[in-house]
């Protein structure tokens, strides 16, 4: 079995500031685009692609590596596997140069499951610091960036991301069945959602709605429920009974209200 990681631990660890010698100025290495934002392997598909693009003035020099993504204890748990593998591991993309990462599946996924993972990106800071004018070393604080892409993996007869190139069964969409309440932890309010679906559900532009009020918990994206978890947020204060919980999932067009747990 692999270790885990918690959310805390990557978030810990995802920016490295380096000190060097000299009179200082900040800056980071390099700027990387990634596309598709939200990667996934269907059933029918063995490998997908990902493309990493340096937007920057210097080589980015990065370091790729899926681990596997489920949620226990209201937190994010990150596992070592071998399922998917992203390759190559360690890409230098020079300026304006992008750099294809092939995911490829070595097991595949039970029928009517949706599997999770992460593809975390890390920034490898160059071991050289930079020269000031006159050929002196200048000083930098330079940062280690980290980037972190979710991929969903299928199993034969589920699928949850509309794509107009490909032929659809209907009856094969995987939909997130979600709930919620509010608990108190430690006198605090807290809004916590279940997902009793079959696949994912990305929660954005979350807000609670109560009294014709509508008090917002996240104006982007809030998080993510994984099939099977329970994922817990800080309330804006105080909550009344009938309160309602409105949110936009997988990108909907729409924001719906969610139905509170019974």
């Amino acid at each position: 079995m692999g270790s885990f990681m918690s959310r805390h631990a990557l978030l810990q660890s995802a920016m490295l500031a380096l000190l060097m010698l000299g009179t200082g100025h900040a800056g980071a290495a390099s700027s990387v685009l990634i596309w598709p934002i939200d990667p996934v392997l269907e059933a029918d598909q063995q490998a997908s692609a990902l493309w990493l693009e340096n937007r920057g003035n210097e080589t980015a020099n990065l370091q790729i590596r899926v681990f596997g993504w489920s949620q226990n204890g209201f937190e994010e748990q990150y596992q070592n596997q071998r399922d998917v593998i992203g390759s190559p591991p360690v890409a230098k993309i020079e300026p304006g140069q992008k750099q294809l990462v092939r995911l490829t599946r070595t097991k595949e996924v039970p029928p009517g499951q949706e599997l999770a993972y992460r593809i975390i990106i890390d920034e490898i800071p160059s071991a050289q610091p930079p020269s000031a004018d006159g050929g002196k070393t200048a000083a930098a604080i330079r940062f280690q960036m980290r980037y972190s892409v979710p991929l969903f993996a299928y199993g034969a007869g589920l699928w949850s991301k509309e794509d107009s190139t490909r032929a659809r069964d209907p009856k094969g969409i995987g939909l997130p069945q979600l709930s919620w309440r509010t608990v108190a932890v430690d006198g605090r309010p807290y809004v916590e959602v279940r997902n009793q679906g079959a696949v994912h559900a990305r929660l954005t532009d979350v807000a609670i709605k109560q009294g014709g009020q509508s008090k917002p918990l996240a104006e982007g994206l809030l998080g993510y429920v994984l099939p099977g978890a329970v994922m817990r947020w800080p309330a804006p204060g105080s909550l009344a009974g009938d309160s309602a919980l409105q949110v936009r999932v997988n990108g909907a067009p729409q924001v719906q209200s969610i139905t509170p747990a019974r």
